[in-house]
């Protein structure tokens, strides 16, 4: 149920940022950086866009893989998957390539992203959009909080550091730092939003609900939730939408 609430409140999101950018109909050169399993590149392929997902995880080049060729041809062709690493676009593609680029959950894998965010901004063309998937610094204590871990919960509110459900140390990023930071880069923040207000604390297993209309209110519940303060402030995930100047 996370990843159904995370995967379709950010498809909308990033479909709204498209349309408010873009003409319509237009096909966009995207670029997917740390696509994982290539969720939103497919989709975004399956719109007509030509998309580029950029991995370095073999196995999950391999599903990816398995479920590009299970599309019809003409989405295949749309989509191409390059095996390497975020901090590494520079090597792969000329600068100002791409219409679209999104990074989404591989920051908090990254000790110093700065560059990677920097190298990320180069492949935007003029008026690009920069999409970033991150894990709210801001809201870290949130779910200790929540889950009754009090010591863990003051923790929390002084550091970046975490250790997500995979048992990995990893880090979060805060708003405000990350607002400066596309500032700095020349993509400034243009729109923001929070993910997984409601739901981050259910178990992995937690199934997507089956009932009539039970979805649809889940998701009206936290895609309303992420575009409200000040509820978006101490959402799990954050969705920030930069614009190349």
């Amino acid at each position: 149920m996370r990843e159904v609430v995370r995967q379709e409140l950010v498809s909308r999101q990033v479909d709204e940022q498209i349309a408010g950018r873009f003409p319509v109909g237009q096909r966009l050169r995207v670029l997917d950086v740390g696509m994982g399993q290539g969720t939103q590149a497919l989709r975004l392929a399956r719109a007509g866009h030509q998309v580029t997902g950029l991995e370095r995880e073999t196995k999950l080049i391999a599903v990816a893989r398995e479920a590009l060729a299970a599309e019809p041809e003409g989405i295949r062709g749309r989509m191409r998957i390059v095996e390497g690493d975020g901090r590494d676009t520079g090597v792969h593609f000329l600068p100002g390539s791409f219409d679209v680029v999104l990074c989404h959950g591989v920051l908090m894998y990254v000790e110093e992203p700065d560059a990677l965010l920097a190298g990320l901004a180069r492949m935007l063309a003029p008026g690009g959009l920069l999409s970033l998937l991150v894990r709210n610094g801001d809201a870290l204590a949130m779910r200790a909080g929540l889950a009754g871990d009090w010591a863990g919960a003051l923790a929390a509110f002084d550091t970046t550091a975490y250790r997500n459900r995979l048992g990995l140390d990893v880090r979060a990023d805060r708003l405000g730092a990350l607002t400066d930071t596309l500032a700095g880069i020349g993509a400034p923040l243009h729109a923001w939003y929070g993910v997984r207000v409601f739901t981050d604390l259910a178990a992995d297993d937690a199934v997507v609900p089956e009932g009539p209309g039970d979805l649809e209110a889940l998701l009206a519940a936290e895609e309303r939730a992420g575009r409200t303060d000040p509820y978006r402030q101490v959402a799990a995930l954050l969705h920030l939408c930069g614009v190349r100047g």
